[in-house]
């Protein structure tokens, strides 16, 4: 029987979580066959209360001891929140600057819509999209930039422009020349849960416990990206909130975030301006989501989050600054 330990946060708690700023003192055990119960952290498993409680990698960032906000620069004409925007050089490379001003650790560029019903574009395509950019971004910025790619010739050529991360939503299974190119660049890498490619993920909706299924996905590719020669601080792990669940998934993904603390590595969460805080909150449109992308991002920062995927910078890093200010 399969146990799943998810730290409960609490603010005098014995055990710091991921060397971070949470802490915890209880665990809820879950199981799938099994009603979920809560035990002290010292009755957990001492290699799974090690991954709990380790400091992870700043992979690059100027510190890890609070989030880390990940600014979004789409050069696709095609993004459900921002496509077109900045899909020339120039548009590029002024809003990269922007979001370095704004307070950004990171800067995420992708040049294929990975939205629900997305064609799959040329390899040549995605190359003449983002690696412009990066050049631009590059010398325009010393942040850490990131490739959200699923191709290994895209990521190849950003690799070449200067880029530092590789961010695949497809956990390394898109193309198989993908764990390689990591391996033997040294680049952290972002696994992310996706049930199915984005044409049709949201057709493959369906799981028996998405939590826990979550996990155990991202465990495999944890685990497989280590067989290839990725070390696992290089490795950050996604859910893929909105990649093929529906609005009960992603709150229960939400709530339960912390359960993904049990694999060991950097966590990140990319929520902003999806479609389920525009159906809780009644905002139509993706640009007028960004308060409450701001309050889902604040929620996983309280699970310990280290990375947060964003398209609103500004507000998101004065909100976590407001935030840790209260907290002390």
């Amino acid at each position: 029987m399969t146990l799943y330990y998810r730290p409960l946060i609490e603010e005098q708690g014995r055990h710091v979580l991921a060397g971070g700023w949470c802490r915890f003192s209880r665990v809820e055990v879950l199981s799938r066959d099994r009603q979920a119960e809560c035990i002290s952290a010292e009755e957990v498993p001492q290699d799974i209360l090690h991954r709990l409680t380790s400091a992870r990698s700043d992979l690059g960032t100027s510190e890890s001891n609070r989030p880390q906000v990940m600014g979004i620069l789409n050069t696709t004409p095609d993004s459900f929140s921002d496509g077109g925007q900045f899909d020339s050089r120039a548009t590029a490379r002024a809003h990269a600057v922007r979001l370095m001003q704004e307070g950004a650790d990171i800067i995420d560029i992708g040049g294929e819509s990975t939205r629900p019903g997305a064609d799959l574009i040329a390899v040549d395509e995605e190359i003449s999209r983002t690696k412009p950019a990066i050049l631009d971004v590059r010398q325009a910025s010393p942040l850490p930039l990131s490739i959200d790619t699923r191709k290994a010739p895209v990521a190849a050529a950003a690799l070449d422009a200067g880029i530092d991360w590789i961010n695949d939503v497809s956990a390394l299974t898109f193309d198989s020349e993908m764990a390689r190119l990591v391996a033997s660049s040294g680049a952290p890498v972002c696994l992310m849960h996706a049930p199915s490619d984005p044409k049709t993920m949201q057709q493959n909706a369906q799981y028996e416990d998405v939590l826990l299924d979550v996990y155990d996905y991202l465990a495999a590719r944890v685990d497989f990206a280590l067989s290839q020669g990725i070390l696992r601080q290089n490795i950050i792990v996604d859910p893929g909130i909105g990649f093929g669940k529906t609005l009960a998934h992603n709150l229960t993904l939400l709530r339960g975030f912390a359960v993904f603390h049990s694999l060991g590595c950097p966590m990140l969460l990319g929520a902003s301006r999806k479609r389920f805080i525009g159906t809780i909150s009644g905002a139509e449109k993706a640009q007028d989501r960004m308060a409450g992308s701001v309050a889902v991002a604040l929620a996983a920062a309280g699970q310990g989050a280290q990375i947060l995927r964003v398209h609103d910078v500004r507000e998101t890093v004065q909100a976590l600054k407001l935030w840790a200010a209260v907290r002390g």
